[in-house]
């Protein structure tokens, strides 16, 4: 999940739409929305391994970036915790290229943030600014290193003012590529005796097309090349770029979804084609409608689900949750973390940045409004509240 994060700044489609929609209803058609309603599909014995997205529970528990609340995200110690933790799919990763064309996983481009590069003299020279989706950033971008270079970096943590805890493990994990993820998934795959399900994102994808790196054909290939570019794979591919995600419903079959970032922004795809339309011109039954031609879900930003006030606290509902089932779509909304800062303000337990508010609460105020699974960076805390949500 990309920089669109509000909460980070204090053809074929028809097969497809009814594999991911069945995850709306679940293998025993119970409707989400009313407390008490909700049932884990497929959560017997091999739940999750047969029949695609519909085996798994509802609503689904994504790990975003890994369980990114404990481990450096975007890493195969974070990817493996989430799955140990109990995450249904696992976000791996934001896809970015290198300067030599292979798809790796970082949050950003610019890895200043999230590696050690500052720690490596040799690439002093490498640091600059550019403007990514017409924003001015000073760092050090994937695309001008190649894999043997960034194989020599290591993984950070991102956010240490609200995760001193997660520093303890910095330094212990590389930079993964896209193409080791997929064989970890074959390999948790086989160790587990269940499907594992990724999530990957394409970050940036105009901006890398005119590098000369176009990543949806990269990913494309990718997936091709391990037999997991079908309408069951256990794959499902996402994009803030609505072209995007209609360029790979062109190249492959899997399960496609939209991200939404705040009402009044507009997708970096759609500044540079000169459409005006913005997130809030998307998310009307007739932009859902439009979106549901090429792609299966949306993962709208939970303030599109329920607004917060000038306070920080939760207001009504929208309209989105019904009106994207009635377009066919199902909702991953993003992002729920346990600590007080990124949580609503009445679930907030004190003023320590650091420390875990009501997590519990909020989720159970999400759950109630009927989305059909959410990205968390505690996948742990994800479980126990649908738990305690679909046995209320």
């Amino acid at each position: 999940m990309g920089t669109q994060e509000s909460d980070e700044r204090a053809g074929g489609g028809t097969g497809r739409r009814a594999l991911l929609g069945a995850a709306v209803l679940g293998a025993g058609g119970a409707v989400l929305g009313l407390s008490g309603t909700a049932r884990a599909a497929g959560s017997g014995p091999g739940g999750g391994h047969r029949g695609g997205l519909k085996g798994l529970p509802v609503p689904t528990v994504i790990g975003h970036r890994g369980a990114s609340g404990y481990r450096p995200e975007h890493t195969l110690g974070s990817y493996e915790l989430a799955l140990d933790l109990g995450a249904d799919i696992v976000e791996a990763g934001d896809l970015v290229p290198t300067k030599d064309g292979h798809l790796v996983c970082r949050h950003e481009p610019e890895i200043g943030g999230t590696t050690d590069v500052t720690d490596h003299p040799e690439y002093a020279g490498r640091r600059r600014t550019k403007s990514l989706d017409g924003v001015a950033t000073t760092g050090w971008f994937t695309e001008d290193f190649t894999l043997a270079e960034l194989k020599t970096l290591r993984a950070t943590e991102r956010i240490p003012a609200n995760r001193p805890h997660n520093t303890l493990y910095d330094g212990r994990w590389e930079i993964p590529t896209f193409e080791e993820v997929l064989r970890w998934q074959n390999e948790q795959t086989r160790r587990r005796g269940k499907q594992v399900w990724i999530y990957p994102e394409l970050k940036h994808p105009t901006y890398f097309r005119k590098l000369g790196l176009g990543t949806e054909e990269r990913l494309a290939r990718l997936l091709r090349e391990y037999g997991k570019d079908r309408h069951n794979s256990p794959v499902v591919i996402q994009s803030f770029e609505p072209t995007s995600v209609q360029r790979m419903n062109r190249l492959v079959g899997n399960p496609l979804a939209v991200l939404l970032s705040g009402a009044d922004s507009r997708p970096w795809d759609f500044v540079e084609t000169g459409d005006p339309r913005t997130t809030a011109d998307l998310v009307t039954p007739e932009g859902l409608k439009e979106i549901a031609s090429y792609a299966q879900g949306i993962g709208p930003t939970l303030d599109l689900i329920v607004p917060r006030d000038s306070a920080g606290r939760l207001t009504e509902p929208t309209a989105l949750v019904r009106d994207a089932h009635r377009a066919g779509l199902i909702l991953h909304p993003y992002t729920m973390r346990n600590e007080n800062p990124f949580l609503p303000a009445e679930f907030r337990k004190g003023a320590d940045p650091d420390a875990y508010g009501d997590a519990f609460g909020a989720f159970r105020a999400y759950f109630a409004t009927g989305i059909d699974g959410i990205f968390t960076d505690n996948p742990d805390t994800g479980v126990l509240a649908r738990e305690d949500f679909v046995n209320d």
